[in-house]
């Protein structure tokens, strides 16, 4: 009978115990939902305008993770993190406005596993592009096949985390997919010098851009197949505006690279008519042009009007007037008030410019950001 007693109290017991532990997870995701209604998570994938740190751990040339680089990111000390910035990009600062208590994480990163993929991951890496191709002169980064490879890793990982139900709806309803990129498929690809001569005799610029369409089609297809549904498209920016491209072609601080922009406008059209293919063709989907290209040409004209004191200089660098050679490094030269440099290094904006830049992207009419802005797109 006492042992009777004792087995039936031993199984309460461990009742009572499994019933408190299913509470406990209960409440914490509820928790989770509840404190991130509306928002679900940001995946952001693209090349070193977002890249958060995933070159940190590849065996490659495109690196931030040294000194002065990361200087003024608050969270990590003033430490360098892999950001290709003196402070926040683009992709953090729009995810901290739309109220997501947490940066996404790297991909790569030791800690992108559990709860903290559903704030969201960060697959982008200094050098990528469309291309595979591209950005071989760096030896190693994450083109952007590869990246969406990666998404279906986190995707199967969401699925046993929330249940395939619950992971669907957060995916379609929940989630924003920003893609930034199309920048170094010209500049670390068709521009090149050396590397991309044979490829500039045999193509055309038409027929390059051609076959960066159709690869870019293909991509954001497969994303909307992996359940993507609301998508931002950032464009090429004024890519001949570099501190880089200003100084090799040896021009004055007011005067841009002419064929670079020219190759950026000519993809850029190109890429407006696929987002609204897009749009017509993927049922429930949602795609966003950014109008990059015209809010950094308006950044760089106007810089004055936004209290820069230089458009054309980069803070951080060493090589010519405009320090547009040598990338960010401890032997680089460093500005005395990098608030004022709309760049941070030959090739990337400062954090200052990356707010202007975000809040006009949140909040922006149809001029820069269409057929809705990012507040619009989260809540939609």
């Amino acid at each position: 009978m006492i042992l009777t007693m004792a087995i039936i109290r031993s199984y309460i017991t461990l009742a009572f115990v499994g019933l408190v532990l299913l509470l406990i997870n209960n409440l914490s995701f509820l928790a989770y939902a509840a404190e991130s209604e509306g928002l679900g998570a940001s995946f952001i994938f693209g090349d070193s305008l977002v890249d958060c740190g995933n070159n940190n751990y590849l065996s490659t040339l495109s690196k931030a993770n040294i000194r002065p680089n990361g200087i003024d990111f608050q969270l990590s000390g003033g430490n360098p993190t892999g950001r290709f910035t003196n402070g926040r990009t683009i992709g953090d600062i729009v995810g901290e406005e739309l109220g997501q208590p947490n940066y996404a994480v790297p991909f790569l990163a030791p800690n992108a596993t559990g709860k903290a993929i559903l704030y969201g991951v960060n697959y982008a890496s200094g050098g990528a592009g469309i291309m595979n191709a591209t950005g071989r002169i760096f030896v190693n980064r994450v083109g952007m096949d590869i990246q969406i490879d990666y998404f279906n890793e986190t995707r199967k990982q969401i699925d046993k985390l929330l249940g395939p139900s619950k992971a669907k709806e957060y995916i379609l309803k929940r989630s924003i997919f920003s893609i930034t990129v199309g920048a170094n498929d010209f500049l670390n690809n068709y521009l090149l010098p050396v590397l991309s001569i044979g490829a500039r005799i045999s193509e055309t610029p038409d027929a390059f851009i051609d076959d960066l369409i159709t690869h870019f089609r293909a991509q954001l297809t497969r994303l909307y197949q992996l359940g993507a549904r609301k998508f931002v498209i950032g464009n090429v920016g004024p890519i001949g505006c570099i501190p880089y491209q200003k100084t090799i072609n040896q021009l004055d601080q007011d005067q841009c690279a002419e064929l670079p922009n020219k190759l950026a406008l000519q993809y850029n059209g190109r890429l407006k008519d696929l987002v609204a293919e897009l749009n017509d063709n993927l049922p429930g989907s949602t795609f966003v042009y950014a109008n990059v290209y015209d809010l950094v040409s308006d950044l760089i004209t106007n810089y004055e009007k936004y209290g820069f004191s230089t458009a054309s200089k980069a803070c951080c660098g060493n090589g010519g007037q405009f320090a547009g050679i040598v990338p960010c490094g401890p032997t680089s030269s460093l500005c005395t008030d990098r608030s004022k440099h709309v760049f941070w290094d030959p090739y990337h904006p400062s954090e200052a410019a990356n707010v202007i830049l975000a809040k006009k992207l949140l909040d922006g009419d149809t001029r820069v950001i269409s057929p809705m802005n990012l507040r619009q797109l989260r809540d939609h």
